[in-house]
Order: structure tokens, then sequence, then C-alpha cells
């Protein structure tokens, strides 16, 4: 498997495009406008305590409050509040939490007003971006991430990603993350630590330990309801979380942003800097990738995927649904049951990718072409778990109900992507229905016969879509003809590409527009 990272600036932001044998897998856009994001640190203040849905609301800057559940408190709140409380009075050591003393955690199903009051603040990191008519989800259970750990102060625990299959390396990591991590604070081994030696392990400590040290210290001088540490751009994150020895390059068009990804690759491996190129031809960098025709063929409510088969997918605020079509596919009904397993089993690849492009989150309901046999559906079921693993989001399948649906969860931490592949009518205006041809024929006949009679404007010419204008001179006699014939005043026609089927101008002979709806 080739992996390819193409990054293109414009002058609506950074897009990146995440290509895999080069089909695009994952989609992101970052503006300057970028708002609440994942990871993103804050002094908040609370606003307001609810006690029957037992969390609280947050001001943390935006329109919208933050939400803090009970649960997202974390068990170490009073250790928290006992560091934010010392470094907002100045304390330079803060942040060290070598002679720190933990504070006893929280009770586990504790009521949110009796732990928090109205107008304390409170250090918050964001853990679900806005999404529709809501504000960010907040979390006080912070924690770090670095390219090989996620540092979690207050804790003494070393975990590991499950996805580490091996013992023995499960074995080497742990204790070299427990020799490198500083007293009172835990961590958690991510998966891209895999073979990585002790001195890079080493360097990505380093660098959270600072990163923590600059949050703690930024608090002294911070004023409530204001950023305090942010997570840095979409496109760093990525390249933290996602590269691998699988890439074969990294492209961009930015002279700024190539020197920026160049230096964030020697920082992980002395090496990797050398897949990273700078764009420089006179062909766009997203046209010579085929990217942006993908994002036209990917981003649609109709998705075809194989021999004629698609996918529909709709997006509600409660979930999205997809929908297996076999469409214009032909297959022998004797073997129906083969068939229609093969359009499935194609579908599922195509269905992981969609899930992942558009970053699909909460509920997904897929309605999968009927089949029979349980074995076929649990191989289908089985496919689609193994389609799935290359996710990096939280997932859950269920099985196929007797109903032919699957249900997915999947974590959503932000608003799905969504892209616009469909441009208004020019003839309806998006609404789906026009005139008649006979509704507009009259309607036109009327306005001019009103000009002819009623405002002595003799001589008035058509200016309408060049269908419209050869359809008054078609035939023996023209339609034109009939109306000189009955009204005495002969039409000029001018035919105007740009105009739309039903809309029309009538122009007098000062060469102004005298129609109402022009």
């Amino acid at each position: 498997m080739s992996n390819e990272l193409i990054i293109q600036k414009s002058s609506a932001g950074v897009e990146i495009a995440l290509l895999s044998n080069r089909k695009l897998i994952e989609f992101h856009r970052e503006t300057s406008s970028e708002g609440f994001q994942v990871g993103d640190f804050y002094l908040g203040k609370v606003k307001k305590i609810s006690p029957s849905l037992n969390a609280a609301f947050i001001h943390v800057g935006g329109e919208k409050d933050g939400f803090l559940t009970y649960f997202d408190l974390g068990p170490n709140l009073k250790s928290l509040r006992k560091v934010v409380k010392s470094a907002i009075a100045g304390n330079p050591r803060s942040g060290n939490l070598d002679q720190f003393s933990i504070e006893d955690p929280i009770v586990k199903t504790g009521k949110i007003g009796n732990v928090l009051k109205v107008g304390e603040p409170l250090l918050v990191q964001v853990i679900k971006e806005p999404i529709a008519n809501k504000g960010p989800k907040i979390s006080c259970d912070i924690s770090i991430p670095g390219r090989y750990f996620i540092l979690v102060p207050f804790n003494n625990t070393v975990s590991i990603s499950r996805k580490i299959g091996n013992p023995k390396e499960k074995s080497r990591l742990k204790d070299l993350a427990d020799s490198i991590r500083p007293h009172n604070f835990g961590v958690i081994i991510r998966t891209v630590s895999e073979g990585v030696a002790l001195e890079e392990l080493d360097k990505d400590m380093r660098e959270l330990v600072k990163k923590w040290d600059a949050l703690i210290q930024a608090l002294k001088n911070a004023a409530t309801s204001t950023k305090v540490l942010g997570e840095g751009n979409r496109l760093q994150t990525l390249l933290r979380d996602i590269l691998n020895d699988s890439f074969t390059q990294i492209i961009s068009n930015d002279p700024e942003i190539y020197a920026s990804v160049k230096e964030t690759l020697t920082k992980y491996n002395a090496d990797s800097d050398k897949i990273v190129k700078l764009h420089q031809s006179k062909i766009g960098l997203f046209d010579q990738f085929n990217v942006n025709r993908q994002i036209q063929s990917s981003f649609g409510r109709n998705v075809p995927f194989s021999g004629g088969a698609y996918l529909v997918i709709d997006h509600t605020e409660a979930l999205h649904v997809v929908d297996v079509n076999s469409g214009s596919t032909s297959y022998d009904q004797q073997n129906r049951e083969a068939n229609v397993l093969k359009i499935n089993l194609e579908a599922v690849e195509e269905i992981a990718r969609q899930v992942r492009l558009r970053d699909m989150g909460g509920i997904i309901v897929i309605d999968f072409i009927d089949m029979r046999d349980p074995k076929k559906k649990n191989e289908l079921f089985q496919t689609l778990k193994t389609a799935m693993k290359t996710d990096r989001a939280r997932h859950n399948i269920l099985p196929m109900s007797k109903f032919g649906l699957v249900q997915i969860t999947r974590e959503r931490v932000r608003p799905a992507t969504e892209i616009a592949t469909q441009e208004v009518c020019i003839s309806c205006n998006g609404t789906g229905k026009m005139d008649s041809s006979i509704q507009l024929i009259d309607k036109i006949e009327n306005e001019i016969n009103y000009l002819w009679e009623n405002m002595n404007q003799k001589h008035i010419t058509l200016r309408a879509n060049p269908l419209i204008t050869n359809y008054f001179r078609h035939g023996i006699p023209s339609l034109r003809m009939k109306w000189w014939l009955k009204h005495k005043h002969w039409l000029k026609l001018q035919a105007d590409p740009s105009l739309s089927l039903t809309a029309y101008q009538l122009v007098n002979e000062l060469k102004q527009v005298v129609n109402q709806e022009a």
C-alpha cells in the first residue's frame, strides 16, 4: 500500500488530501477562521450548573458555552484545581509534579453541583468540536498527545495500544516508558511506537513535558474564557497521528508549508523528510493527482462503485443512512444470492472509504441488498469489520439484523465533511419546478400585448434563451407570424444564451428593459 499526502494552499485556506494507492480516503479543509479544535486548552468559567443533566455549562469564549458532564470531570479534578490555582497565583514551579501530592479522586457517581461552583475558573480541554447548534464538549480529564506517547498528569500508570500484539515488544515499550516518564505522569503508548528506539521515545517524552510546562505557565497571565494552549493546525496533527513507513511522498504547492512539514518530519525521523516535495508545475496540484475529480464524484448523494451499482448517502441530524443499490448491474436470477453477495462485498470497500472520507460520526445505518443465507450474511459482516480496521476513529459494528440492516456507531468529534457537488439549476432556481411551456408563452404574450395596447410601446424585442426564440420562429405559420396576424404588431427576437429557459426580457426601442420581472 502506497500513501501520499497532498497539501494545497489557496485563498480559501489549506486543503489536505490523503491518498491510498492514488485513491482519496481522507479530505480536510482548514481555514484561517478555525474555532474550537479537539485538543485545545481553555481557562473556562463555570456559567451554569444543570442538576437534571448532572452537567455544567462552561464559558470558553464562544457563542455557545462548553458542555461538561460529571463523567468528564475526570477522577483527578482536585489535583488539577490545585495546580491551576498555584499557576494563576504565579508559582513558577506549578507544573513540576515531582514533589506533588496527588489528591484523592472524586467519587464516580457524584453530583456536579457538589463539586463545581458558578463563577470559578476551570482548566478544560476540547474533546468534541461544536456540531450544528451545540457548543463544544469539554473535559477536565486532560491529556497531551505526542507522536509516540500520550501524557496523562496526576497518574502513574503505563498503558499500551492494543494494536501492538507482540508480547516482547509490549514489555520493552512499557519498561522504556516507565523509565523515562516523570513522576506523577501516566503514559499511554501509541501504536506507532512499535520498534522505535529509546532515543526517539525519550525525545518525544521531553517534548510533551515541555508542552505541559508551557500550558501551566500560560495560566499565570490568562484571562478566563480564553484559549490557553492550542492543539496546533490540522496538518501538524495529521502528520503526528498518521505518518508511517507506507508514505511515499508528501507534496505541497506552498513553500512555507513545505518547509514546515520538512522540519516536523525531521523531528520524527532523520530520513523521513526526504519524501517531502514542493510542487512547482503549472498544472494545479489537485488536478495533477486527480483529487478534484475524486472530490466531485465522491461527495454527492449518489456514489457509484462498480458495474452500475451505487450508494445513496443521506445525512440527518440524528444519523447517517447508506443504501446499497444494484442499479444497472445485471445478474443471473438463478445465482441471485451469489451475485447479490458480490455487489454487497464491493459496496463494503466503498462504504468504509466513504465513512472515513466524510468523517461520519454518531450512528450510521447501512441497508445492504437483501440476502437469505446466514453464512453469506456473516461473510459480509466480517468483510465490513476488516475494511473498517484502517479507520483511526473509535467505532463499533453490530451484526446484520433480520431486516438486512447493519449499524455502526463511530466516534464523532467534529461535523461531518460536506462538499457541494451540485449547482443550483438556472431554470428552476433549485426548486425542482418551473412553469410549463404553455404557461410561459401565455405569460409573455400577455405582457407584450399590455405593452403594445396600453403603454403604446410599439417596437418590442423579446430577449430570451435561444430555445425560446427558436420556438417563436418554428413552423408555418410560426408563432411570431400568428401573433402578427392577431395583434398587428411585429415582435423582434434576440437570442441570449446567458438567460435560463424561463427568464426573458422585453426591450423597447430605447434599449430599456420594460417587463416587470426583468
